[in-house]
């Protein structure tokens, strides 16, 4: 395949999709590829041939921002619907609500805590010898004590991560909440919904532009001819063809049931002991409640992480300290490279949510397009992934 004059994607996922238009409607063409044989990477939803339900085909997504401007772009390309992210965890057999407040306290300490009471209670349990956590073990022990942390994060963190919790750093357990009220709202961002159609037709109608021409299973390997610029959204180890070793993911495999009628009662159950292999089971016509009554069966994923061998689609990066001093060398070469901004989560090597990538990508076309017009020397990544 030969292209002139256009600008390169390689990706068809939210950062392609958001660069595309934005390029489209400053007049650029543009041509997004990706070597998937659908739209939207790991955001692909589509309907369920057996019940109808729509399918969060690579794990549940859940919109979630504070960031207004994004909030009112993703707006403009689908009709979103309110969604609270309540989320259920089994431990020791007996079912719990998270994220740990004030209820999931009291369910596993058999007490009815004030939330005083409460703080003043886990402040007794948590390990006051540790003043500077090095660890996520001991940044868990620090925060919360033995009980919580083990019934709670340490056979679950285990299978997410497939390493010992004391290797992974403690700045993972910062982003888990606990709170002392019976807020059960996994997220307390200001904007919190899923898209009514699913994730496919935001970047569908992102990328029905005439500017925009786009090629599905297609590998950025096997792109012939001259590009204006390319911006690329793969693994960035890929990108060198893994010159320098692979940078370590984690990746999901799911097991696909269906039944009649309800499975579970509710969209995310976590499954926290380490003798029972999969992480979580997710009931997919529960991220759709305005439209759950008509279904009369239901579809599950029961979800397994592990770590991510070569032909396995990449989900989590794992950013241990070997994987770090890989980065910061691929990045020197990132650097050196010249007609190609490196952006999203896998060009980048982090972890972003939807409404961070969006925002990214928003920000790179912002600071690329004049200099696009004007042909000017352009950075390799606008956001360091150091």
């Amino acid at each position: 395949m030969k292209a002139n004059n256009k600008v390169c994607i390689v990706g068809a996922g939210f950062s392609g999709a958001v660069i595309a238009r934005e390029l489209a409607e400053a007049g650029i063409e543009s041509l997004v590829i990706d070597e998937r044989n659908h739209l939207g990477g790991n955001c692909y939803t589509k309907r369920d041939e057996k019940t109808d339900v729509m399918l969060h085909v690579y794990g549940p997504h859940i919109f979630h921002t504070d960031h207004e401007e994004v909030w009112r772009y993703i707006n403009r390309f689908t009709e979103m619907q309110p969604y609270v992210n309540r989320v259920k965890a089994v431990s020791d057999d007996k079912v719990y609500t998270l994220p740990i407040n004030l209820l999931t306290i009291n369910q596993l300490f058999g007490e009815n805590f004030s939330p005083n009471e409460a703080k003043e209670f886990i402040k007794e349990q948590s390990d006051k010898s540790i003043q500077d956590p090095q660890n996520f073990e001991e940044q868990a022990l620090s925060m919360v004590g033995k009980r919580i942390y083990e019934a709670f994060f340490k056979g679950y963190t285990q299978k997410q991560w497939g390493v010992d919790p004391k290797r992974l750093p403690a700045s993972i357990l910062k982003r888990l909440p606990v709170r002392f009220d019976y807020n059960d709202n996994y997220f307390k961002h200001a904007y919190q919904g899923i898209p009514k159609e699913g994730y496919t037709e935001i970047i569908q109608s992102m990328l029905d532009m005439p500017e925009i021409e786009v090629s599905l299973g297609t590998k950025f390997e096997d792109i012939e001819g001259e590009f204006l610029h390319t911006f690329y959204t793969g693994p960035l180890d890929r990108y060198f063809n893994y010159q320098l070793g692979r940078l370590g993911y984690r990746t999901l495999d799911f097991k696909t049931s269906h039944h009649k009628g309800d499975f579970q009662g509710t969209a995310v159950i976590n499954y926290c002991d380490e003798n029972i292999p999969y992480t979580r089971i997710t009931e997919h016509k529960y991220f759709a409640p305005w439209e759950q009554e008509k279904f009369t069966n239901t579809v599950c994923y029961t979800e397994f992480s592990r770590y991510c061998e070569s032909g396995d689609i990449p989900y989590y990066p794992i950013r241990l300290i070997d994987d770090k001093l890989l980065l910061k060398k691929y990045v020197s070469l990132g650097e050196n490279e010249r007609g190609v901004t490196f952006v999203g989560r896998l060009a980048t090597y982090t972890y972003l949510d939807m409404d961070v990538t969006i925002r990214r990508a928003l920000d790179t076309t912002a600071k690329l397009i004049p200099l696009l017009k004007r042909g000017e020397k352009i950075q390799s990544f606008i956001h360091s992934p150091i």
